[in-house]
């Protein structure tokens, strides 16, 4: 791809990933990726962060659009993750920095990662500052949002937070800014990649929020290490980041579930039947046609969570499992929840998806719904009662009208 000037003299100078199909473990639904890099040329010349190795050669092609690598001054390593730094080494060889500047975690990281001692490491915590000439970078680091490494870069002329994976997106394409594509799509991209990756941070997201109004930093710009790089809808992203850091739940419930001969999925049909009968804004996701990682972003705002699954060799269903492991490992917060599913002979799949739900934190209300073999019309009628109690609890703890 060719570089783009996104502020004068500051250029997106990444690489376009269009075949990506799977990021940290969650599905790309044939969007792709992009790895964003940002160089700046000022009396120093500096690259904040780089791309996955896969893609250095694109890359190199890319920055020579705009500079001669041996004019590149000073490199900024934000994130050490491989899909920002792989083609580091291959950068440092071409470039030969005077300074890579990193968090003191970065520090760490990187020669973790590289093994390089005779790297030219220049450690910034939060409140450093570098002068670029005519432009200061403020540093900011940002631990655990998403690694121990991680910091901002912002630019104090330019009014541009260069935000490392905080606020990205995944969507492999030729533009580059958010007022360029449809802003719902690209809002519904940004609250999947908040759900799967920066979730388990919110409480960490809040404090970030708060520490960047104490610093007073005037933002017009926003450019994501991921995805479009926000010049028009900054008050958006930055609102957004606030609404699902803080976890409040809407009136809705996502019913998750697994079936081997339809049983189970009757019940869950059943289920949702009851829940929405007293109002609840319901989702019914069977995980043979849905991907673990598009269910998190309905259960991000969700008061509910109803998991269902066969009992199948004294155990529940491996997609229930998977699904369950994953949920718990990105600790969605202040969820209500239960149960149900049928069996043949022993049963197990139900206690052990409560105790699952239990050690995730959420609240369970009800006593797990279980039906042998195929459901009668009376269970049925009990499913769809079992949705309605549900749907009660909810509204209890959800005050006003359905989201």
């Amino acid at each position: 791809m060719k570089p783009v000037e996104i502020k004068k003299d500051i250029f997106w100078v990444g690489a376009v990933d269009w075949n990506l199909r799977n990021f940290h473990g969650y599905s790309l639904a044939r969007r792709g990726t992009t790895y964003n890099a940002y160089l700046v040329q000022d009396e120093k010349t500096a690259l904040f962060d780089s791309v996955s190795a896969s893609h250095t050669e694109g890359f190199l092609e890319c920055l020579r659009g705009v500079v001669a690598l041996e004019d590149i001054d000073y490199l900024v390593v934000n994130h050490v993750e491989p899909d920002h730094s792989g083609a580091l080494p291959r950068l440092v060889e071409l470039v030969k920095p005077e300074k890579i500047f990193c968090s003191p975690a970065g520090k760490q990281a990187l020669l973790a990662h590289y093994h390089r001692e005779d790297w030219p490491y220049e450690v910034v915590p939060s409140g450093a500052t570098l002068s670029l000439g005519q432009r200061t970078v403020h540093f900011l680091e940002t631990r655990m949002l998403h690694w121990p490494d991680s910091m901002f870069s912002y630019l104090l002329q330019d009014k541009l937070l260069i935000s490392s994976d905080a606020f990205g997106q995944n969507w492999a394409a030729g533009e580059r800014f958010d007022d360029q594509v449809d802003l719902r799509v690209l809002l519904e991209l940004a609250a999947g990649y908040y759900a799967n990756i920066i979730l388990p941070f919110s409480p960490l997201v809040q404090k970030l929020l708060a520490k960047i109004g104490e610093l007073g930093w005037d933002i017009d710009m926003i450019a994501p290490d991921h995805g479009f790089i926000w010049r028009s809808h900054v008050g958006e992203i930055v609102a957004k980041y606030d609404e699902w850091s803080r976890q409040i739940p809407t009136r809705k419930a996502v019913i998750v579930y697994d079936t081997m001969w339809k049983s189970t999925e009757r019940m869950a049909k059943a289920i949702a039947e009851g829940l929405v009968a007293e109002g609840i804004l319901t989702r019914v996701m069977h995980l043979k046609s849905v991907h673990h990682s598009d269910v998190m972003p309905e259960i991000m705002d969700a008061q509910a969570v109803l998991f269902g699954s066969a009992t199948h060799n004294n155990g529940m269903l491996p997609l229930v499992a998977n699904m369950l492991t994953y949920m718990k490992g990105l600790k969605p917060q202040g969820k209500i929840g239960a149960a149900f599913g049928s069996y043949g002979w022993s049963g197990e799949a139900v206690k052990q998806i409560t105790a699952i739900l239990q050690s995730a934190k959420v609240d369970i209300v009800a006593d797990g719904m279980r039906v042998k073999h195929v459901p009668t019309s009376q269970d049925i009628a009990g499913c769809v009662e079992f949705g309605r109690g549900i749907a009660r609890e909810i509204i209890a703890r959800v005050p006003g009208t359905t989201q």
